[in-house]
């Protein structure tokens, strides 16, 4: 949900040219209109407002798909009107779920016996699922606890720093404490050996991130399992793993099958990934698998009747739509192991040529690695005169958005562009990123750069005002970059994207 707040106080009304024909008088923008409206004029007025919008094709920022097959477009839109919590209603829909969960299941090497069902469920985004499953560590930990007569109030999570914010947000709303493992420079994820440093006996779980929204890279689960096993045989704890697949959950089973990051490594207790991300539906989809029954406590399952038999649920939500539970369904089916390894190799190839395309440019350094997310994550060698920030409004010009931000303590210091290469981003559009990139630095290069304006500026005023202190070049570049952090830093309070 994103906070609301008028995006003008004087302009009250919505103003229309074409429904004009229909209708001659404003409507109010913030209150109900007292009359009806045809729904042409209705249909037009909110047409030519979304004009507005960016492209999505465009939006490098996010890792949310854009673009699916027609046919699964037809079947989105033949299930739009079904209520997915009904599920005595539409059983098949409820079928089709049971069927992603324990593909998703197997193929993240679920200990399951020939038959088995896996213990999972469908959920609005991989936010929704993080919040289950961090319910079940700390309800699981909570009755350890009680059992052993021990104060029970005050769990932790300990976690990289490069975590989404929707971390921040469950343990902020389950009053858990957020242990958070700083960065350094070079080293943009989560230290294994630190994070296990400062696992104490109120640690219901460490989260591991695989393919950080930072800069793509997979975190070390194989080694945070083999440390954790050791101090848990140290100390008779049993701390377990959960692993944020929410952009390489789709990805490391395709790519990196060698890699051991999932249920086969024994803390690894549940694992969330995003179906709209690289599962490649449409946003309003995410899924959380748990390695068996008993790492779901019981009593966090609901059951209700008042929808016809007896239906048991786990969700923060209640009603929901069915469409993107059907979408993902017809993906796995459609697509197959062969068809997802097709796309997601394509997707690093596309990355490699954008990689390479900037690296020619000799004006970046590339701080994504090769493997993991298909993504390209990139910082100028040289911004004492135009920055990351620059380029990305410029870059708007040419349509694409391009998100320029800074990293996470301790490597705040570090500003980063970064480019999603997801299913619909080709090769040519590729290449053509770079000659637009190659545009926008010729451009900047062409123009005073805001750190000489101010300068200046600065020196004006020191004539003037003799008492006044002169700063030097870097003190006036540091109070600029920490304008834009703090630009950022507020963005960031109100978007959220998982």
């Amino acid at each position: 949900m994103v906070l609301s707040k008028t995006a003008s106080q004087s302009d009250v009304s919505v103003h229309s040219t074409f429904a004009s024909r229909y209708v001659r008088d404003s409507l109010p923008r913030f209150k109900l209109p007292e009359n009806s409206i045809p729904k042409d004029a209705a249909y037009q007025i909110i047409n030519d407002e979304l004009m507005l919008d960016g492209n999505p094709r465009l939006n490098l920022a996010s890792f949310v798909t854009t673009w699916m097959e027609p046919e699964c477009d037809k079947l989105i839109m033949a299930s739009i009107n079904k209520n997915y919590v009904d599920m005595d209603e539409y059983p098949v829909t409820t079928e089709l779920q049971n069927r992603c969960v324990n593909i998703i299941a197997r193929l993240f090497n679920a200990p399951l016996e020939e038959g088995q069902a896996a213990v999972g469920v469908g959920t609005v985004g991989s936010s929704e699922a993080i919040m289950l499953a961090g319910l079940a560590f700390k309800r699981k930990w909570q009755n350890k606890m009680k059992e052993l007569g021990k104060p029970c109030d005050k769990p932790n999570i300990v976690t990289g720093a490069n975590v989404q914010v929707c971390w921040e947000k469950f343990a902020r709303y389950f009053e858990v404490e957020l242990k958070e493992v700083k960065l350094r420079d070079g080293y943009y994820v989560m230290d294994p050996e630190k994070a296990v440093e400062m696992v104490d006996e109120n640690t219901i779980c460490v989260a591991a991130i695989l393919g950080s929204t930072l800069n793509g890279e997979f975190e070390d689960v194989k080694l945070l399992n083999d440390l954790l096993l050791k101090k848990n045989k140290e100390t008779g704890w049993d701390t377990p793993i959960h692993v944020d697949a929410a952009s390489g959950g789709f990805i490391a089973p395709f790519l990196y099958q060698e890699l051991e990051w999932d249920f086969r490594l024994p803390l690894v207790k549940s694992i969330n990934v995003s179906g709209h991300k690289y599962g490649l539906v449409y946003a309003g989809i995410g899924w959380v698998v748990w390695r068996t029954k008993v790492d779901l406590p019981e009593e966090l399952i609901f059951h209700i009747n008042y929808l016809g038999a007896d239906q048991p649920t786990f969700t923060l939500n209640f009603s929901k739509g069915s469409s993107q539970v059907i979408a993902q369904y017809y993906q796995l089916i459609r697509l197959g192991f062969e068809g997802y390894q097709n796309i997601m190799e394509n997707c690093q190839e596309n990355a490699m040529v954008l990689r390479e395309g900037l690296e020619r440019t000799e004006r970046f350094n590339i701080v994504s690695k090769d493997h993991g997310v298909p993504l390209v994550a990139f910082s100028l060698k040289d911004n004492s005169h135009h920055n990351e920030f620059e380029i990305s409004e410029m870059l708007r010009r040419f349509g694409w958005i391009v998100p320029a931000y800074t990293m996470p303590p301790d490597a705040q210091h570090v500003t980063v562009l970064r480019v999603v290469i997801r299913e619909d981003f080709s090769r040519t559009l590729a290449e053509r990123l770079v000659s637009d990139i190659e545009k926008v630095l010729h451009d900047l290069d062409t123009l005073p750069a805001r750190v000489t304006e101010k300068l200046a500026a600065t020196s004006v005023v020191e004539e003037h005002a003799p008492s006044v202190v002169k700063k030097t070049a870097i003190e006036v570049q540091r109070e600029i970059t920490t304008a834009w952090r703090k630009l950022v830093a507020d963005k960031k309070k109100t978007n959220g994207v998982c």
